[in-house]
């Protein structure tokens, strides 16, 4: 007789588990796959080259002050500054061209004055010739082209210019703006892809091949997705099209950034009779102008823009884009020396000061060297995505091709309650971003097209 083995508790089969209930989103995965595939394919060459530059912008901070360390700053540290106007008369004999744009007093202890020339033969006219005057002793120690309002010098205004529109002009400014107007879409549904896959298949360590470099390419992008979407948005707000639109809807809303008023509230025009043309010097002159906006609280760095002509004013106002931000302005009278308008960076809009600190924190200048080092950390992230994803798509292929495009049709498993939202959604912004919107239509209507061709072509094969 046979004793049938004992079976304990534990090795008594258990039925299995059941499946676990699809989410009602379950069906927008394929759906953000195929967008996320085809938006990485098509529009990361425009993201890497946006990448590799501003991973060079970043830098060129710290290199801007090594190339022109002789320029801006002074051979030694004297015990008393000359006034302004003194150094203003330095930098027009050693240059009396242009005209005086703007006066930028030395902000620290051995820094060297800016005296802007506008007008200048040989200098584009979307820029000024600095002058640097030594504010101790009058020397003037060099002179280079600087442009826009954190003075970048040459070697920065050519990064610059080269990460805004590859040196193209207007026109080249459209590869920048499609960039950003698609880096956030792919940030985004590359954060949904990631969470909706199972813990398991996220992990690194220990993969190989493909799964592996999937990995690497979620996991830094979930990291830096945040920073790519703050780059997206910030960038656009000074694009041509998206940031038209911005600053439009901003000015609808009462947001739109103030400036001071320049007007000089009387009959100057005899003030500035004696000044030599093309000088700064208007009635009361630079040095009482200065003291005026020091009175007001106004402290370095700061910027003196003389009266644009008889009827205005001089306006002071700071320039410092790190944080604290100085960003306060005044307008002084040249007849009478008295400040005739006050205007506070902190009664600026919210969406104003939103736009100022995202403006400065996508440029680097707001935290300084830190905040430079984020954003060439940010940059050599989306190379190295980039490279991973199309590493991926390589290794989905066979031999030396890459693999095949996802299917189509992702659309039509989508339920209508959540696709008629999402297709309303994604028109308005197209609408307000149409660096996205356009492109975005262009590759349905061809998609729908080469669908319709490969079902003509599959009917026909098979009705042969």
């Amino acid at each position: 007789m046979s004793i049938a083995p004992s079976t304990t508790k534990d090795e008594v089969p258990q039925p299995a588990a059941p499946a676990p209930a699809p989410s009602r989103w379950a069906p927008l995965r394929p759906l953000v796959l195929r967008l996320h595939f085809y938006a990485g394919v098509f529009v990361a060459p425009f993201l890497l080259i946006a990448a590799v530059t501003g991973f060079l912008y970043a830098g060129a901070f710290q290199a801007e002050k090594i190339v022109y360390r002789d320029e801006m700053t002074v051979a030694a540290v004297g015990d008393s500054r000359l006034p302004v106007s003194r150094q203003v008369d330095a930098a027009r004999k050693a240059h009396p061209e242009g005209t005086v744009s703007a006066v930028r007093p030395a902000p620290e202890a051995d820094a060297t004055t800016r005296v802007m020339l506008s007008g200048v033969r040989g200098v584009d006219p979307d820029h000024t010739l600095a002058v640097f005057v030594d504010p101790y002793t009058g020397e003037v120690r060099g002179a280079l082209e600087q442009y826009g309002s954190t003075g970048a010098l040459p070697l920065r205004t050519w990064i610059d210019e080269f990460h805004r529109d590859l040196h193209l002009g207007e026109n080249g400014r459209l590869y920048s703006e499609f960039a950003a107007s698609w880096l956030w879409v792919i940030a985004g549904g590359g954060l949904v892809l990631w969470f909706s896959r199972r813990r398991a298949l996220r992990k690194v360590r220990g993969t190989s091949g493909r799964r592996r470099t999937l990995g690497l390419h979620g996991s830094v992008g979930v990291w830096a997705a945040a920073g790519f979407i703050f780059l997206s948005a910030t960038g656009l707000t000074w694009s041509t099209y998206a940031g038209a639109n911005i600053d439009e809807l901003r000015t609808s809303l009462g947001q739109s950034t103030p400036s001071v008023s320049a007007s000089a509230g009387g009959d100057h025009s005899g003030h500035g009779a004696s000044a030599a043309a093309g000088d700064a010097a208007h009635g009361v002159g630079l040095d009482k102008v200065l003291a005026a906006a020091r009175a007001e609280g106004l402290g370095d760095p700061v910027e003196i823009v003389p009266p644009a002509d008889e009827s205005s004013a001089y306006v002071v106002r700071q320039v410092q884009r790190s944080w604290p931000e100085k960003q306060d302005a005044v307008a002084v009278d040249p007849g009478t020396g008295q400040v005739t308008d006050t205007l506070r960076f902190a009664d600026y809009p919210l969406l104003a000061k939103l736009t100022r600190w995202g403006i400065d924190l996508h440029t680097g200048v707001l935290f300084g060297l830190v905040n430079q080092i984020a954003l060439m950390l940010l940059a050599l992230s989306l190379v190295l995505l980039i490279v991973w994803g199309y590493r991926m798509w390589w290794q989905r292929g066979r031999g030396s091709a890459f693999g095949r495009p996802i299917p189509r049709g992702a659309w039509q498993q989508v339920p209508p309650q959540i696709l008629v939202p999402a297709v309303a959604v994604i028109a308005v912004l197209g609408y307000f971003v149409p660096l996205l919107g356009i492109p975005l239509a262009g590759f349905v209507v061809a998609d729908v097209v080469l669908g319709e061709i490969a079902h003509r072509r599959g009917r026909g094969k098979a009705a042969a």
